[in-house]
């Protein structure tokens, strides 16, 4: 691809940085080894070693998240700090949430909460070998692209506080 005849989104116009693509995200991880299993095996991701101590995954699109094996140094994160996967039906998400209960001791599954319909999807979240989240989820269109059509619907003087944040994402254990 040539970068030089991409012209920015008109919304960048008073930007100082003129990026063309969200390219990457980072996480941690003890063991790349163990790690790169559970994405493959588990959540159906694309891996490539890519360096000694660095893992690519990806799924579709222009975006890849790179993990990082830092072992114990690693910094673990809460539900809010999650990252997306989505799956054609509902029917998904419950087979999906069966599968994370049947194998969570195989791949080092900590956590899987409840199935929820909540902020328009119908989900579940997870949380990996190594402390991260992983929200599988249905939503009937292309997220992407239906929340930034809609615009600005809120404002900042309507932010709830954290405790109704926390009240809005439970995360009782149902393991």
């Amino acid at each position: 691809m040539n970068i030089d005849n991409i012209a920015p989104p008109p919304a960048q116009a008073g930007s100082v940085i003129k990026p063309h693509v969200l390219s990457h995200g980072t996480l941690e991880c003890y063991d790349i080894e163990r790690s790169r299993r559970f994405y493959e095996e588990f959540l159906g991701l694309e891996c490539v070693h890519h360096a000694s101590r660095g893992l690519s995954v990806r799924c579709g699109l222009k975006f890849h998240i790179v993990c990082l094996e830092v072992g114990e140094r690693l910094k673990p994160v809460s539900v809010f700090n999650h990252w997306g996967l989505d799956v054609a039906t509902p029917a998904d998400v419950d087979a999906a949430w069966e599968a994370a209960r049947a194998l969570q001791e195989k791949h080092g599954i900590r956590q899987v909460l409840s199935v929820k319909s909540q902020h328009g999807v119908y989900s579940f979240y997870l949380e990996d070998l190594d402390h991260n989240w992983w929200e599988i989820q249905h939503y009937d269109g292309f997220q992407h692209d239906d929340v930034f059509a809609a615009g600005d619907r809120h404002s900042m003087a309507d932010r709830p506080s954290q405790r109704r944040l926390r009240q809005d994402l439970d995360t009782t254990r149902t393991n």
